[in-house]
């Protein structure tokens, strides 16, 4: 089996958070030739998008870090280095100036320019508009503006920020936060630019998106129909090693994985229900990347059955996590000791003690101390996604373990769940996880503890004092001090305890014959404008 790991230092990582986050990369990544590929052609399983604009995407990372290139970018050593930026300074890390490097166009012909990156946040950011990834711009200061509690905003525009010149603007954040050049990295797509023409109609833009990346989209974009998208001869970044990617959607992960093993398509999510078998199944075409993912059990915290701490702590404690990762997983992954992935730097593994291991006894006397737990428990996942067997154990584990009538109950699919989850109406504990979009304790802290964070809904507990702590961190100059500040938030989460971590995560993928490396990032997520076909592919 290939497995990959990315341990990200804290040493390293401490050195990428620096205030002035300036000069200029050495790396590929500051190649201004001009390519239209250099490999043939990749397919790869996903999830049918629904949304493609980056500030409103769920699920369609992989397409927009293939169309977009950001400012920023985090390589597999936790590396700070930069693609569409040519710097990104501070003297306070409250007021931070970025440079744009010049001679970059969208796949329109059109230049990228400081205003293109002002117009698209302040899209993303305007509450009427509802862009799912909103929340990313939170803390520039006028977000506010732009999301009134009451009636409609006065403003389309965030005051934080100015733009300079053509190539400069600066960003006025609400405090100070150290983190805010890896914000800028890959995954946070809310801040990629966008050109011109999409604000004519941004629906219209959705079907036919252009960005500033690697690769341009050749077809319309219509549900459930695959993306073909071709190198943009005049991408001014390091060039693929593909020329073409295919983004194939699959509404069943078990197809997909069958797909792959018939070779007929490339790359694929591994499903979890496929993780025992798969190393049989593909040999050294099977890649585990370590990488800042978490899953939660979500609890339905308005439902007062939960409101005893002692409840939720027996639920956590009924769970035999080592039992599931051998058995479901091939002991791909680890079972959760702490609220946030081992691999971000400063996470205090262990703090969850005895809340987080298999202790039925344990957990039954809890529970009779809380009073028991009346009626029926029902667990509420997306179905066709390969969780079956996951859930299905977690409800047998309740149900032997605490004498509570639970049942694993899958949603339709991913978008019937997401949005029962968004409108607060999932029935009883829930699929909850998060992958951070950069590799810090920050973005999983904030997604699901800070409202509008980034997860909704994913654990509907949000205190005043853990997210004044999480802003306490954030203004930590020193990387380390800043990782052991992230460190101590999670006594606080501990105390409440709101729901139960399950399992740091792998990502983890299968690939035809047709490729010879599948590479990286430090979010977990396949470069594929980068993967290495095979000579013959």
């Amino acid at each position: 089996m290939t497995r990959m790991s990315l341990r990200l230092a804290a040493g390293a990582l401490a050195a990428s958070l620096t205030l002035a986050a300036c000069g200029s990369s050495d790396t590929a990544s500051d190649d201004t030739t001009s390519t239209t590929g250099t490999g043939g052609a990749l397919s790869v399983a996903v999830t049918d998008p629904g949304q493609l604009i980056p500030g409103r995407q769920t699920v369609a990372y992989d397409f927009a870090m293939a169309v977009w290139a950001p400012l920023t970018w985090v390589d597999d050593a936790s590396n700070l280095t930069y693609i569409q930026a040519e710097s990104v300074e501070s003297d306070d890390a409250t007021t931070w100036t970025i440079t744009l490097k010049d001679g970059w166009t969208f796949q329109d012909g059109t230049p990228v320019t400081a205003q293109s990156y002002v117009d698209a946040w302040n899209t993303v950011a305007y509450g009427p508009n509802a862009f799912e990834n909103s929340g990313q711009l939170a803390h520039v200061v006028g977000y506010g503006d732009l999301n009134p509690a009451e009636g409609e905003p006065t403003t389309t525009e965030m005051s934080g920020l100015t733009v300079v010149d053509d190539l400069t603007f600066t960003v006025q954040l609400d405090g100070a936060d150290s983190q805010f050049p890896m914000q800028l990295s890959q995954a946070q797509t809310a801040m990629y630019p966008m050109p011109e023409s999409a604000y004519d109609d941004l629906d219209a833009y959705n079907t036919h998106p252009v960005g500033n990346g690697a690769f341009e989209l050749t077809n319309d974009y219509v549900e459930n129909e695959p993306l073909v998208l071709d190198a943009y001869a005049d991408y001014q970044g390091e060039a693929p090693t593909v020329s073409q990617i295919t983004f194939v959607p699959y509404t069943d992960t078990a197809t997909a994985y069958t797909d792959v093993l018939a070779g007929n398509i490339d790359v694929s999510d591994l499903p979890a229900d496929k993780m025992a078998q798969a190393e049989a199944d593909f040999g050294d075409h099977v890649y585990s990347f370590e990488a800042a993912g978490i899953s939660y059990l979500g609890l339905p915290l308005s439902d007062p059955r939960y409101a005893d701490v002692r409840v939720r702590q027996a639920i956590s404690m009924a769970i035999d996590r080592d039992t599931i990762n051998d058995v479901i997983y091939g002991g791909l992954y680890t079972p959760a000791t702490a609220f946030t992935p081992a691999i971000e730097p400063g996470t205090p593994e262990g703090i969850c003690g005895e809340l987080c291991e298999y202790d039925p006894e344990g957990a039954k006397a809890l529970l009779d101390e809380a009073g028991g737990f009346a009626g029926s428990m029902e667990i509420y996942y997306p179905g066709g996604v390969g969780l079956d067997d996951l859930y299905t154990a977690i409800a047998n584990n309740l149900r032997q373990n605490l004498g509570v009538d639970a049942v694993a109950t899958p949603s339709t699919d991913w978008a019937e769940f997401y949005q029962t989850r968004l409108d607060g109406d999932a029935p009883g504990p829930f699929f909850s996880r998060w992958g951070a979009l950069y590799p810090s304790q920050q973005n999983t802290l904030r997604a699901f503890y800070v409202e509008n964070g980034g997860c909704a809904n994913c654990i509907p507990w949000y205190d005043p004092e853990v997210a004044s702590a999480i802003s306490a961190a954030d203004a930590q100059v020193d990387g380390t001090e800043a990782a052991d500040a992230y460190g101590a938030v999670q006594e606080l989460i501990l105390a409440e305890f709101a729901a139960p971590p399950l399992f740091f995560e792998t990502y983890n993928f299968v690939t035809s014959d047709r490729v010879a490396e599948l590479t990286t990032s430090a979010v977990g997520n396949p470069d594929y404008a980068h993967t290495v076909l095979a000579e013959d592919a």
